[in-house]
């Protein structure tokens, strides 16, 4: 019989956000408390900063290029690999997926993903070796949850930021105090939002469990994703005047474009709002327009979302306790990505590598059974190791379609086995026409960005960054004499790293 596994993700979740990472005001004990008796990785990775390739990823343990998600609105296929069909199959794992998926777009007008679908057939599966699923976004629109809304709170859907305009574009509306940008004020009860109903509804799925079977649950909350509308009553735990700016903000316009104009072009012309790169992006947006106490605000209502996932994943702890697991389950703690939220005068993401997006909270807790010290490891790790992990934990062979590495117990086991580096990708075109290719690794201190040709780089341009000498990555290595010597070996080295490309290329069907 092997462990029994509760994997936790939250979406758009920046490193710093959890007090074991240095947060000094959103209070999260729970998941501290994770890392206090776990082991907590300094240097975690995504492979894509955006949610579908990055939640593939997670999925199959294989990297973007070669499972093929390359970027949202591209379909994961059904048959691709899934850890959940690889744990039931093998060692006969109960299997659930809770909360946010987006394996398969979330815009279906030609109605042909089950994910889509399966609510308003009122079914819960099976999928993707998921033999129970129910599901929820960040807005109340067709899945499981709206579903439940329709029962218990139907005039909740009014109560939410309308993610998408008239135009099925994302909304750039402002609101709040100060007309930040995706800012809302939402009038919904906090029984009723969708974070305390993830968590409610993953109970209550280990409750229909017996007590000796094993489980794969993944907990999937859709927040701290933008829009920022948390409920109402919450907001005071954080009035936004009385809350500090945080310490990425640059401060001054004139900071912040002495900082872009040192990158390469379409990091300021994101911030003029003259190139949109990314769908996720409101088209209308303008970073230069932001102010300093939007960014504030826009602090402040994520902090209160962070808090609301801390306690909801208290509850699930309490319930695991409750039912007598509290020694043998595994717990791992992550994200799909990070967010600006201020930090180089910017909002969302996109084809931007730097630690704001691509640096992860992730933490293992191993069941108390496996008798693991707790650990901080700072080498380089990886959502791709994910999937292997779950592995371990299930006393199961690494599947030989996994691409990574079970996440490593300590600093002396990930020395053994060799991990130097990270590697991150991503690939874009936009609706009008627009493409945009990086790849990047994080290794020995250092993250180089290679870019490559497409309609606005010719393939030269770059970015390298000393993250000892500059951990606030302002200032691009790439065109500096003294780092030429290192950007030649960094870049060999990622070249001699490159995953399996997929064949043939998969097509984007949706813009989300």
């Amino acid at each position: 019989m092997g462990r029994k596994i509760l994997f936790i993700t939250t979406d758009q979740m920046r490193f710093d956000a959890i007090g074991a990472n240095g947060q000094k005001v959103a209070r999260t004990p729970a998941i501290d408390a994770l890392a206090a008796n776990g082991i907590n990785y300094s240097r975690a990775h995504n492979q894509n900063v955006v949610c579908m390739p990055a939640r593939s990823t997670m999925i199959t343990g294989q990297y973007v290029s070669t499972h093929g998600v390359w970027m949202n609105g591209v379909p994961l296929p059904v048959d691709a690999p899934s850890v959940a069909q690889y744990l039931h199959e093998k060692a006969g794992y109960r299997t659930a997926l809770i909360g946010k998926a987006h394996f398969e777009p979330f815009l279906d007008f030609k109605q042909q993903f089950y994910e889509s679908q399966m609510a308003r057939l009122g079914e819960y599966g099976p999928h993707r070796g998921f033999e129970h699923m129910e599901l929820a976004a960040h807005s109340p629109l067709i899945l499981h949850y709206a579903e439940w809304l329709k029962t218990h709170d139907p005039d909740a859907f009014v109560k939410f930021y309308p993610n998408l305009d008239a135009k099925f574009q994302v909304n750039a509306a402002g609101g709040g105090e100060t007309g930040g940008c995706q800012l809302h004020f939402n009038d919904v009860a906090r029984e009723h939002y969708h974070t305390d109903w993830v968590a409610d509804r993953a109970i209550a799925w280990l409750d229909g469990l017996k007590a000796d079977e094993d489980w794969f649950c993944w907990v999937s909350f859709p927040d701290p994703h933008h829009p920022w509308d948390p409920p109402k009553s919450e907001l005071g735990r954080h009035p936004w005047r009385e809350t500090p700016m945080p310490e990425f903000y640059p401060g001054s316009k004139e900071k912040i474009e002495a900082i872009l104009k040192d990158k390469p072009r379409h990091w300021h012309e994101w911030y003029t709002g003259e190139r949109v790169t990314n769908f996720e992006a409101p088209p209308e947006f303008r970073a230069c327009d932001m102010t300093a106490d939007q960014v504030r605000e826009i602090n402040a209502f994520t902090h209160v979302e962070n808090e609301l996932i801390d306690e909801a994943v208290a509850k699930i702890m309490a319930n695991i306790e409750k039912r007598g697991w509290g020694d043998d389950v595994d717990v791992v703690f992550t994200t799909d990505h990070g967010e600006f939220q201020g930090e180089f005068g910017l909002l969302f993401k996109g084809p931007y590598h730097v630690d704001a997006l691509m640096r992860l909270p992730m933490i293992w807790r191993p069941a108390k059974s496996a008798n693991v010290a707790p650990a901080s490891v700072a080498a380089p790790v990886g959502q791709v190791d994910l999937a292997p992990t779950f592995c371990e934990i299930a006393s199961l062979p690494v599947a030989e379609w996994m691409q990574g590495k079970p996440l490593p117990q300590s600093e002396t086991e990930a020395a053994r086995q060799k991990r130097e580096r990270v590697f991150t990708e991503w690939d874009c075109q936009h609706v009008d026409g627009t493409t945009v290719g990086l790849r990047t690794i994080y290794r020995d201190g250092y993250t180089i960005t290679a870019y490559l040709p497409g309609t606005i780089y010719d393939g030269t341009e770059g970015e390298l960054y000393d993250h000892k000498n500059d951990p606030q990555q302002w200032r691009n290595l790439w065109n500096d004499p003294a780092y030429q010597a290192l950007k030649s070996d960094l870049l060999a080295d990622m070249k001699d790293n490159l995953p399996s490309v997929h064949e043939p290329r998969l097509e984007c069907v949706a813009p989300v």
